[in-house]
């Protein structure tokens, strides 16, 4: 009992730590001369994410079996996971774009997870026989990440859409170079165009330096949204094969056409004709941002979408 309200408050806090640093990301587009908004920010951050991580830890160690055998475990888990994405990718960009998307969707995760969920699913209890396997940790671990990668690079195409406002935009380099701060020459297969003044935190007038740089942020969101997108597929891959390989353990066959399974094979695709399209037809911008977009809504659809239509043998995750 005491463990529990120990593991509650670290959620509670987590909570509030979201909500104050979701708040001062948004505040800093507003006020982006105090630099200071943004590190505080990045602070609640690391907060929230280290709480997270003490919560799974804490189940884990007294429980017995690895954090991810219901739905509030798996909530939470891919909120850890999608905080620590964000503090890597800020890291690497210095952009607090990337907080601004990333923050409001963990609050409503958290929010979700611990104020919408039953209290019974937040409970920890004993696993069902087909989760007691060594596959538990193996097979969800791998697919709660691809999803927070996933969504992760579907959120930046989704970015790429907003702030190109629908045009179609014209690379004259490919967006896997290996180099984020190399200028890169970019421009509208229309009209120059530019981007809000207060998302670039540059002035809003027209003028040369404003398109330029507007334009190299969409390249690097493209290229970022690709990359991230690339590591979450391979992850996914592995995701789909070791639930096949644990699913003829416990019931027998490797596919059951489980409605799980079956949303689980159409993320697949979608994230597929998503790579094919960049490799091999060396789509980029526009194209791969709209077919990313939509990969972000599957995913939700194969996450939490199918709990709510009916049961099936991924019992264990369904909202009753």
């Amino acid at each position: 009992m005491m463990w529990n309200e120990i593991q509650n408050s670290l959620i509670n806090v987590a909570f509030g730590s979201l909500l104050l640093t979701t708040f001062l990301y948004w505040l800093s587009f507003a006020f982006s001369e105090f630099k200071i908004i943004q590190k505080i920010g990045r602070i609640g951050i690391i907060l929230a994410n280290t709480l997270l991580f003490i919560f799974l830890a804490s189940r884990w160690v007294t429980e017995g079996y690895f954090p991810l055998s219901n739905l509030y475990e798996s909530l939470l888990f891919l909120t850890w996971t999608l905080l620590t994405i964000q503090l890597i990718a800020e890291y690497k960009t210095m952009s607090k774009i990337i907080g601004a998307i990333i923050s409001p969707l963990a609050l409503v995760l958290i929010g979700f997870s611990s104020l919408i969920l039953p209290g019974e699913m937040q409970n920890a209890s004993p696993l069902v026989p087909a989760l007691q396997s060594n596959w538990l940790m193996m097979h969800v671990s791998m697919m709660m990440v691809s999803y927070a990668t996933l969504i992760f690079g579907s959120l930046l195409s989704i970015l790429f859409l907003v702030l190109s406002q629908g045009k179609d935009v014209v690379l004259n380099a490919t967006s896997s170079s290996s180099n984020f701060d190399t200028p890169l020459e970019i421009q509208f297969s229309s009209t120059a165009q530019t981007l809000p003044g207060d998302i670039l935190n540059v002035p809003s007038e027209p003028s040369t330096k404003v398109t330029q740089k507007s334009l190299k942020l969409l390249n690097n969101i493209d290229t970022w949204s690709y990359r991230t997108i690339g590591l979450g597929f391979p992850f996914l891959t592995f995701g789909i094969i070791s639930g096949a390989v644990w699913a003829n353990e416990a019931w027998g066959s490797y596919w059951s056409w489980d409605p799980k399974e079956t949303w689980a094979l159409i993320t697949w695709l979608v994230f597929a004709v998503y790579m094919h399209a960049r490799i091999t037809k060396n789509w980029q911008g526009r194209k791969t941002a709209i077919v990313g977009s939509f990969g972000f809504f599957v995913i939700w659809i194969c996450y939490l979408g199918v709990n709510f239509i009916g049961k099936g043998l991924h019992s264990y995750g369904w909202i009753s």
